[in-house]
């Protein structure tokens, strides 16, 4: 199973991309994970959405050839980020290459309440008209007070979390089973 991991973070040293490498690493005997980039994503603009830029034309492609896709979102003034907001524009115009993609969600912040209010805005976005997107039932994934449960090399060491994760993973992979 191939899942491109979309990281709402473009910052060096972001949990939330850290987050996305560990779980590429720990996973990669069940799940093929392939790490977007939103740093080279021009701002959405739909002057040119029908002759979109290489960046905007291979995000989509990369989308296209996932069989999923997993949003890892930081929470900014209580919502996502910028950067992610853009690319979920993007894909949700023209050949609107997420309608029926099955998603999933995660987040990581400093904060006590994870990302609660971003990913319930990204919930929100994913079943719009240009993307509705299936996502996992009752499985989120908050990851609070995420500096306290790594490692300086970006290893998640909390081990109620990676065991929540764990669940988390096996959940994912049996309702895309049961998809099919």
């Amino acid at each position: 199973m191939k899942v491109a991991i979309v990281v709402g973070s473009i910052r060096r040293e972001s949990y939330n991309m850290k987050l996305a490498k560990y779980l590429k690493q720990r996973y990669s005997d069940q799940i093929t994970f392939e790490i977007l980039g939103l740093r080279d994503l021009p701002f959405y603009d739909e002057d040119i959405e029908l002759d979109p830029p290489a960046a905007v034309r291979e995000f989509k492609e990369q989308i296209a050839a996932a069989d999923a896709v997993l949003w890892i979102t930081p929470e900014y003034n209580y919502s996502i980020p910028g950067v992610l907001k853009n690319a979920l524009d993007w894909l949700s115009r023209v050949d609107k290459v997420m309608n029926g993609k099955p998603s999933w969600i995660m987040g990581a912040s400093m904060g006590q309440l994870g990302t609660v209010r971003a990913q319930e805005h990204l919930r929100d976005i994913l079943f719009s008209v240009g993307i509705t997107s299936p996502l996992l039932p009752n499985n989120e994934v908050y990851i609070g007070a995420v500096h306290e449960k790594m490692d300086e090399s970006g290893k998640l060491i909390h081990e109620p979390t990676i065991g929540f994760i764990d669940i988390v993973v096996s959940n994912f992979i049996t309702w895309m089973n049961n998809r099919k």
